[in-house]
């Protein structure tokens, strides 16, 4: 049984700055502001839901299996299971991809796929607790910091410091120099900031009441992220992050992505329970590929990932009249696109992230896949665009991609 998954109603809430405006809310409570605001919109009767998937790159134990668990905090049936994934910066796509293949299956009719982050409250550990320290220092790792240094074996590839060496690998891989580095990171927050002015994420966004101890909630509303002030010569002024280490370094704080919270949902539905559940879509799915790469380069990861996504379901770079490729760095996307073959003048390049991505919207990992999601689906209606293409590199060494096709 092979049915077609569409895609409706893809919503997010505005991404916030580390330690930013949503800062004060952690990840289960900003998915049950997604999730309450994805069953009003769409109308649909949340009984009618047959599992809600979501993804987290930094799951804890405040918030388990957290797409049960957000969907139980915002009030909705018991009766609805859900669960947690996690393919760390490929989350949010796999979570639409795992809806599909089970509404596609006949698994079932109805599926949330969303994702999640507060990277603002991502929490301190230690793994030398449980069994009790007889004398000297207890070491306490920052996750977030510590999931990069660990994503992939230590004994098998050596001690990557971080995403960031990544990024400086590929740079020098593919001659990409901090001026071409910088400019792409401008293009971005200059979009960006059209987008907003022009209100092209409006329909999309869920703003986030905060709650305050005394007085009304704070309406959170904007992205607080991008910058209207981004230019060569104040992203200039920015030193290299790992410039004490590698005195060729090349990524700053302005040509990377941002540290973020926000979330982001959508309902993936069966074709022939369109009609009757009252429901239009935007979008159906048209299939997704996952490929491995280097960890110490593992930001080529959409160059194998669309490969084989390509080979998979015959699609060209024809029929692709949309791309978001997340911006973890500027680099590794000018990487990305070399590997594609783009030359600087291809004509793709103005149909490449044309509202922002990573670098001025933010990255809040397990919401990134749907924020783009969101963002592409009316982006490709308001172009009359047939195929849109979202990918993405993932720490440790992967890539995702997935297509998706307007819904007339």
């Amino acid at each position: 049984m092979t049915r077609r998954a569409a895609i409706c109603t893809p919503l997010r809430t505005p991404v916030g700055k580390f330690l930013g405006g949503l800062s004060s809310m952690n990840a289960g409570q900003l998915g049950a502001v997604i999730l309450k605001a994805l069953m009003e919109r769409s109308g649909i009767d949340p009984t009618r839901v047959d599992d809600v998937v979501f993804s987290q790159g930094y799951g804890n134990g405040e918030a388990p299996a957290i797409g049960h668990w957000a969907w139980l905090a915002a009030g909705l049936p018991i009766e609805v299971p859900g669960f947690q994934l996690d393919r760390r910066c490929g989350s949010g796509v796999q979570a639409v991809a795992t809806a599909a293949m089970m509404v596609e299956t006949g698994m079932a009719d109805v599926v949330v796929a969303g994702g999640v982050e507060s990277m603002s409250n991502v929490e301190h550990y230690t793994l030398a607790a449980r069994g009790g320290v007889r004398m000297g220092d207890m070491v306490l790792h920052d996750r977030l910091s510590r999931g990069r240094v660990m994503s992939q074996p230590v004994e098998r590839f050596g001690v990557i410091t971080g995403m960031i060496e990544t990024a400086e690998n590929l740079a020098k891989d593919y001659d990409i120099t901090r001026d071409e580095a910088d400019a792409f990171a401008v293009r971005s927050h200059q979009n960006a900031a059209k987008a907003w002015a022009e209100g092209k994420f409006a329909e999309q966004l869920v703003p986030v009441a905060i709650p305050q101890r005394k007085g009304d909630p704070i309406i959170f509303d904007h992205d607080e992220g991008y910058r209207t002030d981004a230019s060569m010569e104040t992203l200039g002024k920015l030193a290299p992050i790992d410039g004490k280490r590698d005195p060729q370094a090349i990524v700053t704080a302005g040509n990377a992505s941002q540290q973020n919270d926000a979330a982001a949902a959508c309902l993936v539905v069966a074709e022939d329970k369109l009609e009757e559940l009252g429901l239009t879509p935007m979008l159906w799915f048209g299939g997704w590929a996952a490929a491995g790469c280097d960890p110490s380069r593992m930001g080529i990861g959409p160059v194998p990932a669309v490969e084989r996504l390509f080979e998979r379901r015959g699609y060209r770079w024809d029929d692709i009249g949309m791309v978001e490729l997340n911006e973890a760095f500027a680099p590794q996307v000018l990487a990305v696109l070399k590997g594609w073959g783009w030359s600087d003048e291809d004509s793709r390049r103005d149909i490449l992230n044309v509202n922002g991505s990573g670098i001025s919207l933010g990255h809040p990992i397990g919401a990134t896949g749907g924020r783009i999601l969101a963002d592409m689906a009316h982006e490709m209606h308001r172009r009359g665009v047939q195929y849109g293409l979202e990918t993405m590199c993932i720490g440790g060494g992967q890539g995702i991609a997935a297509v998706f096709e307007r819904a007339v």
